[in-house]
Protein backbone atom coordinates (compact mmCIF):
# COMPACT_ATOMS: atom_id res chain seq x y z
CA UNK A 1 0.00 0.00 0.00
CA UNK A 2 1.55 3.24 -0.96
CA UNK A 3 1.72 6.57 1.30
CA UNK A 4 -0.93 8.96 1.99
CA UNK A 5 -0.21 12.65 1.70
CA UNK A 6 -0.99 14.14 5.12
CA UNK A 7 -2.15 17.63 3.20
CA UNK A 8 -4.66 17.04 0.41
CA UNK A 9 -5.01 13.12 1.24
CA UNK A 10 -4.66 11.21 -1.74
CA UNK A 11 -1.54 8.66 -2.46
CA UNK A 12 2.08 10.44 -3.05
CA UNK A 13 2.03 9.52 -6.68
CA UNK A 14 -1.00 11.41 -7.38
CA UNK A 15 -0.34 14.14 -4.46
CA UNK A 16 -1.34 17.67 -6.37
CA UNK A 17 0.05 20.05 -2.98
CA UNK A 18 3.26 20.80 -5.51
CA UNK A 19 1.39 21.91 -8.25
CA UNK A 20 -0.90 24.21 -6.20
CA UNK A 21 1.76 25.78 -4.33
CA UNK A 22 3.46 26.41 -7.80
CA UNK A 23 0.43 28.18 -8.54
CA UNK A 24 -0.12 30.52 -5.83
CA UNK A 25 3.35 31.81 -5.24
CA UNK A 26 4.99 35.31 -6.23
CA UNK A 27 8.35 35.15 -7.31
CA UNK A 28 11.07 37.82 -7.89
CA UNK A 29 13.99 37.43 -9.99
CA UNK A 30 16.52 40.20 -10.62
CA UNK A 31 20.11 40.73 -10.57
CA UNK A 32 22.64 41.77 -8.06
CA UNK A 33 26.14 42.37 -8.13
CA UNK A 34 28.79 40.96 -5.71
CA UNK A 35 32.39 40.96 -5.14
CA UNK A 36 34.68 42.23 -7.89
CA UNK A 37 31.74 43.02 -9.98
CA UNK A 38 30.23 39.81 -10.44
CA UNK A 39 26.71 39.25 -11.48
CA UNK A 40 23.97 37.15 -9.28
CA UNK A 41 20.69 35.96 -10.19
CA UNK A 42 18.62 36.06 -7.30
CA UNK A 43 15.12 34.22 -6.90
CA UNK A 44 12.89 34.94 -4.20
CA UNK A 45 9.58 34.12 -2.79
CA UNK A 46 9.34 30.27 -3.44
CA UNK A 47 8.43 29.04 -0.16
CA UNK A 48 10.52 26.53 0.64
CA UNK A 49 8.05 24.94 3.02
CA UNK A 50 5.65 23.40 0.07
CA UNK A 51 9.11 23.11 -3.06
CA UNK A 52 12.50 21.56 -2.16
CA UNK A 53 14.78 24.93 -2.73
CA UNK A 54 17.91 22.92 -2.78
CA UNK A 55 15.78 20.56 -5.90
CA UNK A 56 15.41 22.84 -7.93
CA UNK A 57 18.20 25.39 -7.24
CA UNK A 58 20.19 21.84 -8.61
CA UNK A 59 17.88 21.71 -11.64
CA UNK A 60 18.41 25.12 -12.65
CA UNK A 61 21.94 24.89 -12.38
CA UNK A 62 22.52 22.18 -14.56
CA UNK A 63 20.33 23.47 -17.12
CA UNK A 64 21.78 26.85 -17.25
CA UNK A 65 25.46 25.70 -16.70
CA UNK A 66 26.26 28.05 -13.72
CA UNK A 67 27.39 27.74 -10.30
CA UNK A 68 25.09 29.06 -7.40
CA UNK A 69 23.52 27.90 -4.01
CA UNK A 70 20.00 27.89 -1.91
CA UNK A 71 19.82 29.71 1.30
CA UNK A 72 17.72 31.76 3.20
CA UNK A 73 14.71 31.56 1.56
CA UNK A 74 16.37 32.23 -2.09
CA UNK A 75 18.48 30.91 -5.10
CA UNK A 76 21.35 32.45 -6.23
CA UNK A 77 22.71 31.50 -9.49
CA UNK A 78 26.04 32.91 -10.75
CA UNK A 79 25.81 35.41 -13.82
CA UNK A 80 23.00 37.08 -15.50
CA UNK A 81 20.02 34.73 -16.75
CA UNK A 82 16.46 36.83 -15.73
CA UNK A 83 14.78 35.88 -18.78
CA UNK A 84 15.98 32.25 -19.11
CA UNK A 85 15.08 31.73 -15.42
CA UNK A 86 11.68 33.05 -16.17
CA UNK A 87 11.20 30.64 -19.19
CA UNK A 88 12.15 27.43 -17.07
CA UNK A 89 10.44 28.25 -14.12
CA UNK A 90 7.25 28.22 -16.64
CA UNK A 91 8.40 24.88 -17.81
CA UNK A 92 8.76 23.89 -14.33
CA UNK A 93 5.02 24.12 -13.83
CA UNK A 94 5.19 27.98 -12.07
CA UNK A 95 2.41 30.24 -13.10
CA UNK A 96 3.40 33.15 -15.88
CA UNK A 97 1.67 35.75 -13.83
CA UNK A 98 3.17 35.02 -10.40
CA UNK A 99 7.00 35.76 -11.88
CA UNK A 100 7.80 39.50 -11.46
CA UNK A 101 10.97 40.26 -13.25
CA UNK A 102 12.58 43.47 -12.46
Amino acid sequence: MSEICPKCGLPKELCVCETIAKESQIIKVYVIRKKFGKKYTLIEGIDSKEINLKDLAKKLKTKFACGGTAKEGRIELQGDHKQKVKANLIQMGFSHETIDIR
